[in-house]
């Protein structure tokens, strides 16, 4: 992905003409007429070049690059300067300028700057990432995984967001990691002692849903409820995560819009797998809410759209698996990962991690029906778990007793008719163990 420049001149003439040399060199550009604009658009994110001219009205190049340094002083801003304004370049590059140029100046020595300032700008982001990395790493509570371009500028921004306190939505299809990133941003935010509180909105009547956010039913529909015995009051100053939140209804999204607007309030993080912008402009979703949520929005790709990483999914989710019931994990060979690549993966990461689980607790037989489409359930029952990890600790047990069965009944401490019967259940033959 190219990194974008900006160009910050007053002079439509000056835009245009380093706009035209940097798209024909390849370069992503986009162009502002006043420093403020820039400014209003800027976050520590930006992973290109600034370049702005000094003398302009509003706000001048100085002004511009000391409020710029204020959002992430390790941007690369390059000043342009008139002829002969050597000083004030040089007042510019101790305050914190990656370079100047001064006018008039070649194409050469402007790619030059613009070349050596993005390889700057992406060493320092990069750095960023690797220690982001290490901290989400060895810090409790969940992780975004992958190594996708689209992952990795979706964990820088989920990074940012987590020490900001306004209301966010969260766009994506099912299993994408919607509510893992909620928690991450309460769980290492600035809100973290404060509670986390999950409503899902689908899941809920529409006839209660009002008095499940809001209270009792009087609360409910009053004009200004007190929230109390509510999801609201239960966030207190924490956040409140509504998942599927294209489900309430009109009435219920314009009562949460003026929520929005209080300050005495939880953060609000919703999450959909709609465009909301159709459903706003078709008069199903409340203009005045979507405006709140979608200042901030974040945008989770499906596993089918980033799949240099399902094999890397595919062996955490597996060594984990394996990790928490103590058991040896499964190899993958080739032949696996050629499948994995091939699958759909409709159900993306959360499909994913249920395909690793049942291959770690049922053996690969019982991964795929016969149209090869995988036995993914939303939630097992307690039996179901209980029977998976009962077939896992004699699938591990066989495996490396090598079919030993007197063995594997010393080691669990089955009596041998027990063994047999329990073999018999999951479909397991000593002789598939034997080396």
């Amino acid at each position: 992905m190219t990194p974008e420049i900006w160009i910050i001149d007053d002079e439509r003439t000056i835009r245009d003409s380093l706009s035209q040399t940097l798209d024909i060199e390849g370069f992503h550009s986009r162009a502002f007429s006043n420093a403020k604009d820039a400014l209003e658009n800027l976050n520590a994110t930006f992973e290109g070049v600034i370049v702005s001219d000094i003398n302009m009205p509003q706000m001048d190049g100085m002004t511009f690059l000391s409020k710029a340094l204020d959002v992430d002083p390790e941007l690369s801003i390059v000043m342009l300067t008139g002829h002969g304004d050597i000083s004030t370049a040089v007042s510019a590059m101790r305050q914190g300028a990656y370079d100047f140029l001064e006018k008039p100046f070649s194409t050469d020595t402007l790619l030059d700057v613009i070349k050596r300032g993005t390889d700057k700008r992406q060493l320092v982001m990069e750095n960023r990432e690797l220690k982001r990395q290490l901290e989400t790493q060895s810090a409790p509570g969940p992780r975004i995984l992958g190594n996708a371009d689209s992952v990795k500028q979706l964990r820088r921004t989920i990074f940012y967001l987590k020490d900001q306190n306004g209301d966010m939505l969260l766009q994506g299809e099912r299993g994408t990691g919607k509510e893992l990133a909620a928690r991450f941003i309460h769980d290492q935010g600035t809100r973290q002692d404060e509670p986390f509180v999950a409503l899902k909105c689908r899941q809920v009547p529409e006839a209660l849903i009002a008095m499940e956010l809001f209270g009792s039913e009087q609360q409910a529909y009053a004009s200004f409820p007190s929230y109390k015995n509510s999801k609201v009051a239960a966030a207190g100053k924490g956040t409140l995560f509504l998942d599927g939140i294209e489900a309430l209804s009109l009435n219920v999204q314009e009562k949460l819009a003026t929520l929005t607007g209080s300050s005495e309030r939880p953060r609000i993080i919703a999450s959909t797998r709609q465009d909301l912008t159709n459903s706003v402009t078709q008069g199903h979703f409340s203009a005045r809410l979507f405006q709140n949520l979608a200042e901030t929005t974040l945008i989770f790709p499906p596993l089918r759209d980033r799949r240099e990483d399902i094999v890397t999914l595919c062996q955490n989710f597996v060594r984990t698996t394996a990790s928490r019931f103590g058991i040896a994990p499964p190899k993958l060979e080739l032949e696996h990962k050629e499948k994995l690549l091939k699958h759909p993966w409709k159900g993306n990461v959360r499909e994913l991690q249920a395909f690793a689980e049942r291959w770690v607790l049922m053996g690969e037989q019982n991964l795929t029906t016969e149209n090869g489409e995988s036995n993914e359930k939303e939630h097992d029952s307690l039996a179901e778990r209980i029977l998976k990890v009962e077939r896992a600790i004699l699938f591990d047990a066989l495996n490396r007793h090598n079919g030993m069965l007197k063995e594997v009944q010393i080691e669990l401490g089955l009596a041998r008719k027990t063994l047999y019967a329990k073999l018999k259940k999951h479909h397991l033959d000593k002789q598939n163990f034997k080396g």
